[in-house]
């Protein structure tokens, strides 16, 4: 499959940021061509190690900058940070960027994931610092 590198910053909703991170993987618009999503897809659920989810709108997953990632800074991804394979969604807090995936759900309709049913904001942009429902 084609690789990409993306070089970027990563945020967590905790309030850390690490900057000039650079990831290299498969790039989800590579994936999205192949599966041949129905045309009633407008989200995806991403499942993960240890029954954790995530979910997103395609638009967000359908961008330039989103990797299944298996490297971080040069090296294969380590256990503790998502090897073998980690979603990488540089534009929303980290805990969109599932790791351990372990398969994408395509639905209709909007899923939300594990941290988004205990609170945590849906759309998750750093830039507007959705960290919580209600923020």
């Amino acid at each position: 499959m084609p690789r990409r590198s993306i070089h970027t910053d990563i945020h967590c909703v905790t309030r850390w940021s690490r900057l000039d991170v650079d990831f290299e993987g498969v790039p989800i618009g590579h994936i999205l061509e192949r599966a041949k999503l129905r045309p009633g897809a407008g989200f995806v659920v991403v499942h993960a190690g240890q029954g954790y989810t995530t979910n997103l709108p395609l638009n967000v997953l359908d961008d330039d900058d989103v990797l299944l990632a298996d490297m971080a800074d040069g090296a294969p991804l380590t256990p503790d940070h998502g090897y073998p394979l980690r979603l990488v969604v540089p534009k929303r807090y980290f805990w969109k960027s599932a790791k351990w995936v372990r398969g994408l759900q395509f639905t209709a309709a909007d899923r939300p994931g594990f941290w988004e049913r205990y609170g945590y904001h849906n759309e998750a942009d750093p830039w507007r610092e959705e960290r919580f429902s209600g923020d």
